[in-house]
């Protein structure tokens, strides 16, 4: 028996649209995988849905995130900062904003679905101008859903 070693720089690494992420792996035992993600200020993602759960843990800095009730509820939002740990639940519409002056590095637990959308939506650079219809094809693919709400 062996340890399985994912050095820093042997990581896969990928950028969607301006967040980076770093492919750590997952358990053998589990569905479960682990990225590591680099969120600069300005950056976060749309309103949106998926089937699987996910869970965050903010390593450094502060991130914004909402979750968004169906019809009639309030929006929930929650500022997350080194140490905290965030659940969200499937189904759940939500997103997240870093909207500090400063950046944002977390760890995302996701389900394989998640995890082959970031690859496949993933780039080798960051986008200064996202190709909104090869994002939307994978999203679909994966069973993303976007919502026509404003963060």
């Amino acid at each position: 028996m062996t340890l399985d070693v994912n050095a820093s720089n042997a990581a896969d690494t990928l950028w969607v649209v301006g967040d980076r992420i770093r492919f750590l792996g997952g358990l053998s035992a589990s569905d479960a995988e682990l990225v590591e993600v680099d969120v600069p200020p300005g950056s976060g993602t749309p309103p949106h849905s998926h089937a699987s759960a996910e869970m965050f843990y903010i390593l450094s800095g502060t991130l914004t995130l909402r979750s968004f009730p169906e019809a009639g509820g309030r929006l929930a939002e929650v500022t997350a900062t080194a140490g905290d740990a965030i659940r969200i639940a499937p189904g759940l519409w939500h997103n997240y904003s870093n909207d500090s002056d400063g950046p944002v590095k977390m760890l995302v637990l996701l389900a394989p679905s998640m995890v082959a959308f970031f690859r496949e939506a993933g780039t080798p650079e960051p986008q200064a101008v996202p190709d909104l219809a090869r994002l939307g094809a994978a999203m679909a693919r994966h069973g993303i859903t976007l919502s026509g709400m404003a963060a």
